[in-house]
């Protein structure tokens, strides 16, 4: 652990100002305009419009330099520029503090990818669509690196890039305004709002290897809403073929070499899964319905089919399937005890074609996995999400001035996992390969009533913004069972056979079930500018949840304006983070590595049963933070520039505690309670508040647009310096873990984009830079390759990303690019005979190598 003081940033608000003291504040529900009570100029429209333009636009930033607080905002055309169309990955190259990797074999994780802004979890992260909280994803990361481990995100994987309009993230906390989970910050993605006109977008590519093809197509429509509105649709669909950086394991290499020609090479995958199919629709609809009021709607539909690779099953040592003495004998099971009995095979020191002769002259009543896969089996683990969402409400003036918006928001999430080429070894030879183990759903329902208006103080200059709202909100999660066989105690597992499918047992009916809770709030703002130079905000929210009680958050934030050119921001608050639904009741089996025994399987507990209680569990609480910042904008012509020092504390943060052995005892305890398949788990994990953490940082953007080369030019640099420490940690977690927490992601990432523009040709390099990390590889939980461990510290990087579009006319564009043009790579793998991985991964940058595309745009 390093040793260090702590304090900790929570700021909040969006706040942009406008002419004649008019600003953009970050409500509690939304991004929302104060509006001046007298109309601005023509120039200060101008004006105001250009401070929020992307990058690389007519020379405007991506920070709004007038607020309080660090803010980019990010048009849809950066999202455009790209070669990989995810959401994550779209979102990870424009934003250096925002990090995602690739989730080759990771359960649950590889259908919905965690990420991390600012070094946190991806459930200390807010993110809204057209202001609005969106529903967090039914994934629970259980195997997450060990950084996301446990964590529960929202998935903006569903979210196309063509709806969008921009992207707002808010580098600083917003807990005092939104509730739970913006510790981080807060992402709002602000959806298309045309009433005319509309994009079809045809995309294609595949990496340099020759794999991994992606084949896209894309469209958005603006239509008028009768003549007082608009309806803005968007549709994406796209196909992925899955990548593979993977060597041969160097068991599995062991024996082909003893004879066993049955072995797949590689025995075991590691890339980047395949995508079935990924389609998604978002519709964003708006009506002048009388004067002064406006109504509102949008939501959207998603489902994709993701299947992954898992680890190999070795044919002579694999646990509850082959061998349960570490492969000194084979497994042999007794299908009918009346014609006699069966014993085990030892087979130590033979060669495939010995064991094979011993096997074969098993009686028929005796049962070895052998003989049915000799090769062993290598699982493909997958599922189908399917998200959807719908928010509506009436805004508007009233008569005394006090604008409203009353709005209902519904989010459902649901995956739904199986497991093929696998089976459940109690069933012996009747097991069947392909299995549905059941599903998690997440709904969330709120309802919002916002008010604020500008009121005129005798003692300030200016009027001083005031609002308020109350919020109520309804979460739930469900789990669905699996189909029987999935979960079945076959008739070998008194024999010391597995129980349930390898690799990902199916949801007992037992563990199924619906759990839900309410909570409400009630929040407050002000904002008052006290000269043309100095203006604060205050924000204060109370929150009463049903299973923990009441938390109350504040924020101070503030900007003065030293000259014309520069001018000094910072903020101080408070925040929280409360445990989801599914942290404090999920029940899960997931497989992982662990050092020195291979692959295992570990329960997920709730953290209040019996045996997380023996092991150290006990009610989740919130997580507690507080969070300062404090930076400088410059602004001279052409140039801007932003500063931002941030410092983020947190108390009793939540994650999945370390593999906790299971003793005989506790295997007889667990059999007791009636846990019928206790015998196949070798440890159990829950959910703890186990450890203190402070993370500070530096966040720099700078750009300049000149004319130059008969064109107009941009260039952007954004960069981004963040440090972790855990402070406090209890011994559920062990020293990889906390490594991984403090070291897991790189400290440093950064890059430069060149942006031109000549006539109808445009184009565009960036450099994108990732600083050194480490790597737990396979999540081994050891330091020290003496202890078993697979530790890797590696070196930093440097990828080129490049495109060139030509516009035939106003309708018609192709463009041509590649992401990682020079085909840059980690570091190799120095553990790769263990488990097969060629490369690190969790690495940043992928280990992929250069993807180039090809994109076709028609405008109308």
């Amino acid at each position: 652990m390093k040793n260090k003081s702590q304090l900790h940033p929570l700021a909040a608000g969006i706040q942009s100002a406008l002419a004649g003291g008019a600003f953009l504040m970050l409500a509690t529900t939304g991004f929302s305009a104060l509006a001046q009570e007298t109309a601005p100029s023509e120039e200060a429209k101008a004006e105001s419009v250009e401070k929020i333009v992307v990058v690389g636009s007519r020379g405007a930033p991506r920070s709004v330099g007038d607020s309080t607080v660090p803010v980019d905002v990010i048009s849809a055309d950066e999202f455009v520029k790209a070669g990989p169309t995810d959401m994550m990955t779209l979102m990870s190259s424009v934003v250096p503090s925002f990090n995602v990797n690739s989730q080759p074999i990771n359960d649950a994780s590889t259908l919905v990818r965690p990420a991390n802004l600012r070094g946190l979890p991806p459930d200390s992260t807010l993110v809204l669509v057209n202001g609005k909280r969106r529903h967090r994803s039914a994934v629970i990361t259980f195997l997450g690196g060990g950084l996301s481990d446990g964590s529960q995100g929202p998935d903006i994987s569903n979210i196309p890039s063509i709806a969008l309009k921009q992207v707002e993230i808010l580098r600083d906390g917003a807990a005092a305004q939104y509730g739970s989970d913006a510790i981080a910050g807060v992402i709002n993605f602000r959806l298309k709002d045309a009433s005319e006109g509309g994009t079809i977008e045809l995309r294609t590519g595949q990496h340099y290897d020759g794999d991994g093809d992606l084949n896209q197509i894309a469209a958005n429509v603006g239509m008028p809403f009768t003549d007082n509105g608009f309806a803005n649709f968007s549709a994406e669909y796209k196909q992925s073929d899955p990548t593979s950086r993977s060597v041969q394991r160097g068991d599995a290499a062991a024996l082909i070499a003893n004879g066993n020609t049955n072995i797949a090479d590689p025995a075991q995958v590691w890339g980047s899964p395949e995508i079935k199919r990924d389609f998604k629709v978002f519709g964003n609809i708006g009506l002048e319905v009388a004067k002064n009021t406006e109504f509102y709607s949008f939501g959207n539909f998603a489902q994709r089919d993701v299947e992954g690779g898992f680890y190999f099953r070795n044919p002579q040592t694999r646990g509850g399937v082959y061998s349960n003495d570490g492969g000194k004998s084979l497994l042999v099971g007794n299908l009918d005890e009346s014609k006699g009995s069966c014993s085990n095979i030892d087979i130590q020191g033979l060669n495939y074609n010995q064991i094979n002769t011993q096997v074969s002259a098993l009686p028929s009543n005796c049962f070895t996995f052998f003989s049915m896969l000799p090769g062993g089996f290598t699982p493909k683990f997958g599922g189908i999400v399917t998200d959807a969402a719908l928010a509506a409400g009436v805004k508007g003036e009233m008569d005394n001035g006090w604008n409203y918006d009353l709005s209902s928001t519904y989010g459902r999430s649901e995956v739904e996992f199986y497991i093929k080429n696998t089976i459940n070894a109690s069933l012996g030879p009747a097991t069947q390969r392909d299995f549905n183990a059941g599903k998690y759903v997440q709904q969330e329902q709120a309802v919002n009533f916002d008010m604020n208006k500008l009121i005129e103080v005798d003692a300030l200059p200016y009027p001083l913004a005031v609002a308020g709202g109350l919020e109520y909100r309804i979460d739930t999660f469900e789990i669905y069972a699996g189909e029987k066989n999935s979960f079945e105690v076959g008739p070998l597992a008194s024999q010391g056979f597995g129980i349930g499918s390898n690799g990902f047992p199916g949801f007992k009916s037992d563990d199924a079930g619906s759990f839900n809770r309410y909570n409400y709030a009630a929040y407050s703002e002000l904002g008052a500018e006290f000269s043309d130079n100095f203006r604060a905000e205050f924000a204060l929210r109370y929150e009463n949840y049903e299973d923990f009680g009441t938390t109350t958050n504040a924020k101070l934030s503030a900007r003065y304006q030293l000259v014309d050119e520069m001018a000094l921001r910072g903020a101080i608050s408070t925040g929280f983070r409360a445990p989801t639904i599914g942290q404090s009741m999920v029940r899960n089996v997931s497989t992982s590595f662990t050092a020195g025994k291979g692959l295992v399987d570990n329960a997920t507990l709730p953290p209040t049963h019996p045996i997380s209680v023996l092991k150290g569990g006990k009610a989740l609480t919130p997580e507690e933070s507080k969070n300062f910042s404090f930076g400088t904008v410059v602004e001279v012509d052409d140039f801007f520039a932003t500063l931002d020092y941030f410092r983020i504390e947190v108390e009793d943060r939540i994650s999945q505690s370390s593999s906790q052995e299971l003793t005989p005892a506790d295997v007889q305890a667990l059999l007791a309670l009636g846990v019928s398949d206790a015998t196949s788990f070798a440890g159990v994990k829950y959910f703890t508040n186990d450890f203190d953490t402070t993370t500070q940082g530096l966040d720099f953007v700078a750009n300049y647009s000149a004319d130059m080369l008969g064109g107009r030019t941009t260039f952007a640099l954004a960069a981004n310096w963040t440090d972790t420490t855990v402070d406090k940690a209890s011994d559920n977690i062990n020293e990889a873990k906390i490594k991984v927490i403090e070291d897991g992601l790189p400290s440093v990432r950064g890059s430069f984009t060149i942006n031109h523009t000549n006539g109808a040709w445009r184009g565009y390099v960036r450099l994108n830079q990732y600083g050194s990390y480490f790597e737990d590889h396979a999540d081994s939980g050891a330091l020290r390759v003496e202890d078993d461990g697979l530790p890797l510290n590696l070196s930093a990087a440097m990828t080129v990303d490049a495109e060139i579009s030509y516009a035939f006319d106003e309708n018609y564009e192709v463009s041509l690019g590649a992401t990682n043009l020079f085909d840059k790579l980690p570091d190799e793998n120095r553990w790769a005979d263990v488990l097969g991985a060629k490369y690190p991964t969790t690495a940043v940058m992928g280990f992929n190598g250069g993807f180039y595309y090809a994109r076709m745009t028609y405008n109308f």
